[in-house]
């Protein structure tokens, strides 16, 4: 989904359910913290502005955004969760590693989606430039991590 003219932190709480009786799993990678503890907090911020109580959020780290689908795997198989958000950031480097680690990442969230029956919400920036992550981890183009945390809620009622 394009950013330009979009701030993805705004949302119409009438089209939204109720977060209040769901659980959810936010897995966090800790590579480019800066940025995916900006994307946490703006999920946090959400799904807590939609009525989910905190004692109903589990927040996992792991140490990078490929180790999120095991992260994620590991949530949906023990903490019963309704929805997980796997939160991660990727900036392109000099080399082809960005284009396996986004590749692997976004299959395995997809394969996730496919073989379980817990959403998983794919957060994972896959920016050219540290700015760019930074626009959207609550900076001028406002916060992904508010909108996975929508679509978290969204997913979870389609489940209910």
């Amino acid at each position: 989904m394009a950013t330009a003219n979009k701030n993805l932190s705004e949302y119409d709480k009438a089209t939204i359910p109720s977060a209040k009786n769901f659980r959810f799993g936010i897995v966090v990678s800790e590579w480019n913290s800066e940025i995916t503890e900006g994307l946490f907090n703006g999920a946090m911020e959400s799904l807590l502005d939609c009525g989910a109580s905190k004692n109903n959020i589990i927040r996992w780290n792991v140490p990078g955004s490929y180790e999120l689908v095991f992260g994620s795997k590991k949530m949906i198989t023990t903490q019963s969760v309704d929805a997980v958000i796997a939160i991660g950031s990727v900036i392109q480097g000099e080399t082809k590693h960005f284009d396996f680690v986004c590749s692997a990442t976004a299959q395995g969230i997809k394969d996730l989606n496919v073989i379980t029956d817990t959403p998983v919400i794919f957060c994972v920036l896959t920016d050219n430039t540290l700015q760019q992550a930074i626009d959207r981890s609550g900076g001028i183009h406002g916060n992904k991590g508010s909108e996975a945390a929508i679509a978290a809620i969204k997913m979870a009622a389609l489940g209910n």
